[in-house]
């Protein structure tokens, strides 16, 4: 269970195996908004379905039975404290986890498209967006992290012109025939983003998980063909900078060298290298 000790918002964790033990529990009887986690059997990647309900604790074990959505195997639970939430903080909540999952795009949203937003009253929204905070920041202090993007945003230039690199924390991997792909390097790895490009047929060099993820990506529409190169569609988060690299150059290479900001500086060199300390 995580709450914020100045707040009115709960969230717990429910494994599946669990499910009957939540029942028994008070906060299973509350109106809230849920949200279950697992993995898309086609693809692999990590995917969520968002509900809301007058009951959360009978409407998952109904998932539980039913196998409509069978690929979770874990449930998260938003409830009140305070038993305050009514069924249009529920439905606005259920809006708002879904928009912004989907415009995330960590895990694939079983839900589809957010729909229209609910009538809600100006104050009634105020404390819908707090509670919608508080949510998403339990949820990724749980581990799941579906509403927070994959990158800071940036606006990339990426065309046959050299690149502008459009951030501070922007990188650039460049081919010498032509792929040039703009990504960051984050907590959890490194994200390549929309919009850059991939050499468009592999070297034999390219083998192992490196050849199986660009394989993967083609399958699943993140890498489509657009003339003489693939393109990513998506952000797409690697595990390590040289799994990323590997991808975008279409063969085995060493990310820490490959990736470098504006002025020419390694990944190696700004993050894994010590810092020279200049004595006065």
């Amino acid at each position: 269970m995580a709450e914020l000790t100045t707040g009115i918002v709960q969230v717990i964790e429910v494994p599946r195996k669990l499910v009957k033990d939540f029942l028994e529990m008070p906060q299973s009887e509350q109106v809230g908004v849920y949200f279950l986690v697992g993995e898309d059997s086609e693809t692999g990647h990590p995917a969520v379905y968002v509900g809301q309900t007058g009951s959360v604790g009978r409407r998952i074990n109904e998932h539980h039975l039913e196998g409509k959505h069978d690929f979770w195997n874990r449930a998260l639970v938003a409830v009140s404290l305070k038993h305050s939430f009514t069924n249009t903080h529920a439905l606005y909540l259920e809006w708002s986890s879904i928009a912004q999952a989907n415009v995330a795009q960590r895990y694939k949203v079983f839900n589809g498209n957010a729909g229209s937003k609910p009538h809600t009253p100006p104050w009634l929204e105020a404390d819908c967006e707090e509670f919608f905070q508080t949510i998403r920041m339990l949820l990724a202090t749980l581990g799941q992290r579906f509403m927070d993007s994959l990158a800071n945003p940036v606006a990339p230039a990426l065309s046959s012109q050299p690149i502008a690199v459009p951030s501070t924390d922007a990188l650039v991997c460049s081919g010498k025939d032509g792929p040039t792909a703009i990504g960051q390097y984050t907590d959890d790895g490194m994200v390549v983003l929309k919009g850059s490009k991939a050499r468009l047929t592999a070297m034999p060099s390219l083998t192992g998980s490196s050849h199986k993820k660009r394989a993967a990506l083609q399958a699943s529409g993140d890498l489509v063909q657009e003339s003489e190169f693939l393109v990513f569609q998506n952000d797409v988060e690697f595990g390590t900078p040289s799994g990323a690299s590997d991808v975008v150059l279409g063969r085995s290479s060493n990310g820490w060298i490959e990736w470098r900001d504006g002025t020419g500086a390694t990944l190696d060199t700004l993050v894994r290298q010590p810092k020279q300390v200049l004595k006065v």
